[in-house]
């Protein structure tokens, strides 16, 4: 585990001012930004607005949008890497005080334009949708009335939603309230993310320190990590609120409290069926270190139950949302992602077979290179669950997400936000920290190219310039100084005096 010095013994304040404030003002370039490259539905009254209308209308509008928001994630960027370089080199700050951090980044963006995904429309399309008398975790929103003037993204309009049915309430109750205003359910919903990084920031340091990792230095992997600003905040994902449910749900386990704990995993798996993963890892917890196969049976089984009684309440209130399992497997899976190393794998080597003349197309070997990968997922969660004596339970977590992010069909850069808080609560060594930090900042340059909405008309041509530039500033904002390139690059860099 990360070994720091004694904590910083200096005022809020001055934290607010070294790395809160630069944090504040990325984020308000990305706020700024977003309003000329974000996503916005065709009915607000924003796309009126002068600004709006001068940075969205014009070539040139767009472009001084989209370089707002690549300075913005720079200097962001910088802002998180600094505090990691006090952590390691002078001490942890307190997490209250990384608290008051966390909040001055996201203020900027929680009446921003979303960023780098479209879903939250998609969330507000299937509230709708529902509140007709539809299920849409079986019949797609393409099916509504305005859909496409409501912002939900073409690519799942014949979809059915994968998520399940306390999911679909939210959806439901949002869009009963601010319908017909779009943007208004995407603020809302974006709330309803912030819920879930508000219980990130309470409960990831309180895991880490159940589990005797530094809680501060947990709080900056985990929570301030960039990642979570760009998806959980400005990309308003309900991951976040289901993460947050299954850290709360982890700490209770330390206290205790494990059927409680269960039933929220229970809840989480009913904002999306993922969060299940987490439950036999809750029954270790209730069973105890060194438990006989018996004790872990009995907990896996009580767990099971309550669990599965939030789940089945949560159905019969929802009367919808049966499809769910069907849909979550089948509709992210349906798009492919080079982010994902199964599809990678696939796509190179169906290249080479089609190209050779071994199959038509690559499409059917990267069904089952797809395959493969999901069965080694499915094999290690297994040795992880029943080697589980080997490992904390936390830990075990951690890596069960991760592997079923990494040999996925598909792969989005908030995936790995499923695994990555509890990892920093478990506690990294140096190495896997460092690896922690190269992965954020990899997804920080995939996230700067995905950024616009404009892509299609401005960067179209220039795709691989605008990747280079990416890279660049961001390569020159992680390498800047030897503390910023000692915590990145390790023994190979000269340690900071």
């Amino acid at each position: 585990m990360t070994q720091v010095a004694p904590p910083l013994s200096l005022p809020t304040s001055h934290l607010l001012l070294r790395h809160g404030l630069p944090g504040f003002i990325g984020t308000t370039c990305i706020a700024v930004g977003a309003l000329g490259v974000g996503w916005l539905p065709g009915t607000t009254e924003l796309l009126t607005n002068p600004i709006v209308d001068s940075l969205r209308g014009s070539t040139s509008g767009t472009l001084i949008a989209r370089s707002l928001v690549l300075i913005g994630l720079a200097v962001l960027l910088q802002a998180w890497l600094l505090i990691g370089t006090d952590l390691i080199h002078e001490g942890a700050w307190p997490v209250r005080q990384l608290r008051w951090v966390l909040g001055m980044w996201i203020v900027p963006l929680a009446l921003a334009p979303p960023l780098f995904s479209r879903d939250v429309y998609s969330y507000y399309a299937q509230g709708r949708l529902f509140e007709t008398g539809a299920d849409p975790t079986t019949t797609g929103v393409g099916s509504l009335p305005g859909w496409f003037d409501i912002g939900a993204d073409p690519m799942w309009t014949e979809s059915p939603t994968p998520y399940g049915p306390t999911f679909l309430l939210i959806e439901r109750a949002v869009s009963s309230i601010a319908h017909p205003n779009a943007y208004l359910a995407g603020i809302m919903l974006r709330l309803i993310s912030l819920a879930g990084v508000a219980l990130m920031a309470v409960f990831v340091p309180k895991l880490a320190r159940a589990y005797g990792a530094d809680e501060s230095t947990a709080m900056w992997i985990g929570v301030l990590n960039p990642l979570v600003i760009m998806h959980f905040v400005s990309g308003a994902h309900n991951d976040a609120l289901m993460v947050g449910l299954i850290v709360l749900a982890l700490w209770l386990g330390t206290c205790q409290q494990c059927l409680w704990s269960a039933a929220l995993i229970g809840l989480a798996a009913s904002i999306k069926p993922i969060g299940l993963l987490a439950l036999p890892f809750i029954g270790l917890q209730y069973a105890g270190t060194g438990a006989s196969w018996m004790k872990r049976i009995r907990a896996w089984l009580i767990t099971g139950l309550a669990a599965g009684v939030v789940i089945v309440c949560a159905f019969l209130v929802a009367d919808a949302g049966y499809g769910v399992l069907k849909a979550a497997f089948a509709t992210p899976g349906s798009v492919l992602t080079w982010l994902s190393p199964t599809t990678v794998v696939g796509q190179i080597t169906g290249g080479i077979t089609t190209a050779v003349g071994l199959t038509p197309d690559a499409y059917g070997v990267i069904s089952v290179v797809h395959t493969i990968g999901t069965l080694l997922a499915l094999v290690l969660i297994a040795w992880l669950i029943f080697t589980g004596d080997r490992r904390s339970p936390l830990r075990g977590a951690a890596l069960a997400f991760g592997a079923i992010v990494v040999l996925g069909p598909v792969v989005h850069p908030w995936y790995l936000l499923w695994a990555l808080p509890l990892f920093a609560a478990a506690g990294l060594s140096i190495r896997e920290r460092r690896t922690a930090v190269i992965i954020t900042i990899i997804l920080i340059v995939h996230g700067m190219i995905e950024s616009s909405t404009a892509s299609d008309n401005v960067w179209d041509i220039t795709d691989l310039i605008t990747f280079l530039i990416a890279l660049a500033i961001v390569l020159i904002i992680s390498l800047a100084s030897p503390r910023e390139r000692h915590l990145i690059l390790g023994a190979g860099s000269r340690k900071p005096e």
